[in-house]
């Protein structure tokens, strides 16, 4: 075996949450390339058969459910849906979020709630339902943010509150299953990245952000994809209850 071989996923079958854009589809394609099945979930179903298509163009199985990760219900269903088609879940990327730019002052209880259930207790929910049926050697990944280490100038308390709580999520997770189940977790706290949810912040203000970061750029969103495969696959055998900051290097400025 060759040091490459170590980053490939034949075999595996993983869940990506949030699957119908953004992020979600990098990653799915990206884990079908290095040879995973791979379950998608997303509230948005009807946008699931696009990203089912590029898993399937990469040689690979694709199996959509309609995934609402704030239900815990739900979280199951698609875990149970991945077992019934595939037989195993080795990997999960829990990427499904939602972000908003509220100042404090004026954010509604639900406003703030539905963030939190949904990036934050999502991921719990789906990290349960997963780690009730991978076996030894699984790897779970969280998608945090930079924003659950430092703050940006934009009023996110709900945001930056759920994506913290990821990383606390994850050091707990870490320490609780990979020992005794054998089940890796780790967190990644990607940068800058254009997405869905960049459309949203008000204009210039990825650009305004860019001087606080080394590299000078957005980051890639293959990059981060390749970090998911590195974290899901056995090259990271030895890394869990980590996060890892993908983000040109802004949180240590």
């Amino acid at each position: 075996m060759t040091v490459t071989d170590l980053f490939r996923l034949d075999g595996k079958v993983a869940v990506v949450t949030g699957a119908s854009s953004g992020l979600g589809v990098d990653f799915a394609k990206a884990l079908a390339e290095a040879g995973a099945d791979v379950a998608l979930g997303a509230r948005r179903v009807d946008r699931l058969a696009d990203t089912a298509a590029l898993v399937e163009a990469a040689g690979r199985r694709a199996l959509s459910v309609a995934t609402d990760v704030a239900d815990p219900a739900s979280c199951q269903a698609l875990v149970d849906a991945t077992m019934a088609e595939f037989g195993r879940v080795d990997i999960l990327v829990n990427n499904a979020g939602v972000g908003t730019a509220v100042p404090a002052t004026r954010e509604t209880p639900e406003q703030f709630t539905q963030v939190i259930d949904i990036n934050l207790n999502g991921s719990y929910w789906m990290a349960q339902a997963c780690g009730r049926v991978m076996q030894p050697g699984s790897s779970i990944v969280n998608i945090s943010s930079v924003l659950g280490i430092t703050t940006a100038g934009l009023p996110q308390a709900a945001y930056a509150a759920s994506k913290a709580g990821v990383i606390g999520l994850t050091r707990d997770l870490a320490q609780q299953w990979t020992g005794r189940k054998g089940i890796r977790v780790n967190a990644i706290a990607p940068g800058f990245f254009v997405s869905e949810m960049t459309d949203s912040y008000p204009p210039g203000y990825l650009e305004a952000q860019q001087a606080r970061i080394p590299a000078g750029r957005k980051g890639d969103p293959r990059e981060l994809a390749a970090t998911v495969v590195f974290l899901a696959s056995d090259a990271a055998g030895y890394v869990t209850g980590q996060t890892l900051a993908v983000d040109g290097g802004m949180t240590i400025t």
